[in-house]
């Protein structure tokens, strides 16, 4: 298996030549990302607490919310630009799963600088190494 790592930016970003399952992989871990965001961004708690574990009976709760809401219109805006690309430019398809690839690779990174004290472990803590693993196998698969 040779690795074609210019298919990252391909000179016709309209075509994607790979397997469709990459394609249909990546339109669920899209669908994840939406749906994560949403919780962030709309949740009464912005999650922080109900599924972060995160006490926000501290003081300075509100602003824990405020922040975990904001993360989630981040979150959102970076999944819809992700999901324009993924429509209009299939091709992209390497590069998106890339991007979507350096996700849990940062909140590692920004766990090690300073980590979050909760009450059990939250989900993306939980997960992102398997996540980081079955994206970066999708993205290796798809140069």
């Amino acid at each position: 298996m040779e690795l074609d790592f210019s298919a990252v930016l391909p000179h016709d970003p309209s075509s994607y030549g790979g397997s469709q399952f990459i394609r249909v992989a990546l339109a669920l871990l899209l669908f994840v990302m939406v749906a994560r965001s949403c919780v962030h961004l709309f949740a009464s708690d912005g999650g922080a607490q109900r599924i972060g574990g995160v006490d926000t009976s501290v003081e300075g709760g509100n602003n824990i919310i405020a922040m975990f809401h904001q993360w989630g219109a981040i979150q959102l805006i970076l999944a819809v630009i992700l999901i324009v690309l993924y429509v209009r430019y299939p091709g992209l398809t390497p590069l998106i799963l890339l991007t979507v690839a350096l996700d849990p690779v940062m909140r590692y990174v920004a766990s090690r600088k300073r980590s979050v004290i909760t009450k059990g472990t939250p989900p993306g803590a939980k997960y992102n190494g398997i996540a980081f693993v079955i994206v970066m196998l999708l993205f290796i698969a798809s140069v």
